[in-house]
């Protein structure tokens, strides 16, 4: 089995990463990827890939995610970061101030690049915004958006969660994770590609 390379500089994803990749030989290689200014997921997992892979010369991953409120016509989308270094938490949550519906969800794009081609991988992740910051820092938190998201069926963060909780939720929420969808076709394919 050849190794893969997630190229990342977010330690929560590693973190994630290691829990979906028991089967795969990968490394983590800590690198803050150039983003395009674009709110489409899949062509800014493209571009963070290529660079990936111009700088591992391996096969490699690289992931992106945007967070989307319905309330505010998907604000912030791929804009996370840029949202999060200005507005931070509380101010999404001073925005959705009086606001009833709080409906947001996670979606996730994973693109794997093997030197010939690339191929993507979603994930999505339904909920609700909270009115209040709740829970405690975590080792596997990738975002401070963590503290304000609520899956759908649960009265917690994920913030709140521990990790068995966030894995059980997976099977009740019917949410998916890009590095398990991928971790999936991966083990499968490894010889194939």
């Amino acid at each position: 089995m050849e190794e893969i390379v997630f190229v990342t500089h977010n330690k929560g994803k590693a973190k994630s990463a290691e829990r979906y990749f028991k089967h795969i030989k990968f490394t983590t290689y800590d690198f803050e990827l150039d983003e395009p200014r674009s709110d489409d997921l899949k062509e800014i997992a493209t571009a963070k890939v290529k660079q990936a892979y111009q700088i591992v010369q391996k096969p490699c991953i690289a992931l992106d995610t945007g967070f989307y409120i319905d309330e505010l016509n998907g604000f912030p989308k791929a804009f996370v970061n840029f949202a999060l270094e200005t507005i931070g938490i509380t101010g999404i949550l001073k925005l959705m101030e009086g606001k009833e519906n709080r409906k947001c969800r996670f979606q996730e794009c994973l693109a794997f690049h093997d030197g010939k081609e690339i191929r993507y991988f979603y994930g999505q992740h339904e909920g609700v915004l909270t009115c209040e910051v709740k829970g405690k820092d975590r080792k596997e938190k990738w975002s401070d958006l963590w503290y304000i998201f609520q899956p759908i069926y649960f009265n917690k963060t994920l913030a709140e969660m521990n990790e068995e909780e966030r894995e059980a939720r997976r099977k009740i929420d019917g949410s998916k994770e890009a590095l398990q969808e991928f971790a999936n076709w991966y083990e499968v394919n490894d010889r194939k590609v």
